[in-house]
């Protein structure tokens, strides 16, 4: 009887990460993601559409969908780190900090556990505003299809 154990990163297009890997992308929120977001999800709140409303608000500002904030994290993991094919398993994020438009965030994604037997990773996630402040904080598992010979 074997006790070697299967390769489950086998076919995965950027191989197996390590645990310490990081990937970090910046971007600017527009009034465009609003509507793109409301498109897809039907959310119209008033904050993030009625300008005088929101800087009543305790936001002071017109804030971008939560969707919105943490999406910067499903590109990182999908294009970065682990890369093509990944896909969120579980998700546990705080939102702590609201993200108003025309604002730059920082998302940041970094490998804490890697399973050797099946492509499997739990990663720390963070989104932060231009000012280094944290809007979002939290952790991932993700699972990342082998996409070569598909």
């Amino acid at each position: 009887m074997s006790t070697e154990t299967k390769d489950g990163w086998a076919g995965v297009v950027k191989g197996r990460p390590q645990v310490g890997a990081f990937a970090e992308r910046t971007r600017r929120t527009r009034i465009s993601d609003i509507e793109a977001f409301t498109d897809m999800t039907g959310d119209r709140n008033p904050l993030h559409y009625d300008r005088a409303l929101a800087e009543k608000s305790v936001f002071g500002k017109l804030i971008v969908q939560g969707g919105v904030t943490s999406g910067i994290l499903n590109a990182l993991v999908a294009e970065d780190l682990p890369g093509p094919g990944t896909v969120f398993l579980e998700v546990a994020w705080k939102f702590v900090k609201a993200v108003g438009v025309d604002e730059e965030i920082t998302g940041r994604v970094e490998v804490k556990e890697v399973r050797p037997d099946k492509p499997i990773c739990k990663i720390e996630t963070s989104v932060r505003d231009g000012q280094g402040e944290l809007c979002l904080t939290g952790t991932a598992t993700v699972f990342t299809v082998p996409l070569q010979g598909a």
